[in-house]
């Protein structure tokens, strides 16, 4: 790839001593190390993955959808891991309101695009690393190419981005891609596992044509049928499914990145059980609590369906207590 030397400064952060880079007509900007050593920058990884499995994470495509909470932090940490190459989506731009949570939300970056500053924080990582971003988002029209080369999917999409996780999981099933999905729920995380040749998202979900707040029902419950952080919520009113909002935590989003990260690394070097949906598990740092969960049946299990009773009319309590 041809490469020319350039004296910009990076608008995210800092001056950078970089090179502009050419790549399909696309101009990037990337740091320059004359010292970075990919071998030495990962060289403490090796003990839990062999120098060899290093090198096939080296040459490994990850495509993530989404850059804020959990997005970000599945990039960077998969960055670390070694991973070579990434496909990342996003339309949005940082806000003072994504502080509490968001790795790449700081003063500096306030207004910039977030997959910008999440790919100049990964390219911090690794100079050699190889990013395509997609800064309008992912839709039907830009699929085929987020998923071109993908080894592997992993979900970081808003949990209210309903239409996108639809699509984006339903071509993972038509390109059998490994996706999971990690939510971050209370100071936990939640995590499902979606395989080629098993059960899939829309079987698991049945999300269908439902309007979004049964969806959303649908997917909270079915991520964490255990629902181990409910009880330590202090302020239901802050949970609203109708006006698309709720509480998060770092501690909730970090914990999803290790977790995700986890399952990649089975996923991606080919070792180690990985529970495929419908089995899934929750791990609450909270409550100290793990539990493996399994809905045969996902949202069509009786025992799913009479949660989502009792989920409903609490939900319909709180509505008339808080207005």
């Amino acid at each position: 790839m041809p490469t020319r030397p350039c004296g910009r400064t990076d608008q995210i952060t800092r001056p950078l001593v970089c090179q502009q880079r050419y790549d399909g007509g696309i101009s990037r900007i990337v740091p320059m190390n004359k010292d970075f050593s990919y071998t030495n920058a990962f060289s403490r990884n090796i003990g839990w993955v062999t120098a060899a499995e290093q090198d096939t994470l080296r040459r490994k495509r990850v495509a993530i959808a989404g850059m804020g909470g959990v997005g970000g932090l599945h990039l960077l940490t998969l960055a670390r891991l070694g991973i070579g190459a990434f496909h990342i989506a996003d339309f949005d731009t940082f806000a003072v309101e994504n502080f509490n949570r968001q790795v790449g939300a700081t003063v500096s970056t306030v207004g910039l695009p977030k997959v910008e500053v999440l790919a100049a924080m990964a390219r911090d990582i690794n100079p050699e690393i190889d990013i395509r971003i997609f800064p309008k988002g992912i839709d039907e029209s830009n699929l085929p190419d987020f998923f071109a080369s993908a080894d592997l999917y992993v979900d970081g999409l808003d949990f209210f981005a309903f239409s996108a996780r639809q699509s984006t999981f339903s071509a993972c099933s038509k390109l059998r891609i490994p996706a999971v999905t990690a939510a971050p729920l209370g100071m936990g995380a939640a995590v499902l596992t979606f395989l080629p040749g098993k059960m899939t998202f829309e079987e698991y979900f049945q999300w269908g044509n439902l309007p979004d707040d049964e969806k959303a029902l649908r997917f909270l419950l079915g991520l964490a049928p255990a629902g181990l952080h409910g009880f330590y919520l202090v302020d239901p009113s802050a949970v609203n499914f109708v006006e698309q909002r709720g509480p998060s935590t770092i501690i909730g989003c970090q914990l999803c990145a290790g977790v995700a990260a986890a399952e990649a690394l089975k996923i991606l070097l080919g070792r180690g059980k990985v529970l495929a949906a419908p089995r899934g598990f929750q791990f609450d740092a909270y409550r100290n609590t793990f539990v493996r969960t399994w809905r045969p049946g996902g949202s069509n299990n009786p025992f799913q369906r009479l949660i989502r009773v009792i989920a409903r009319r609490r939900m319909a309590k709180l509505a008339s207590q808080y207005g």
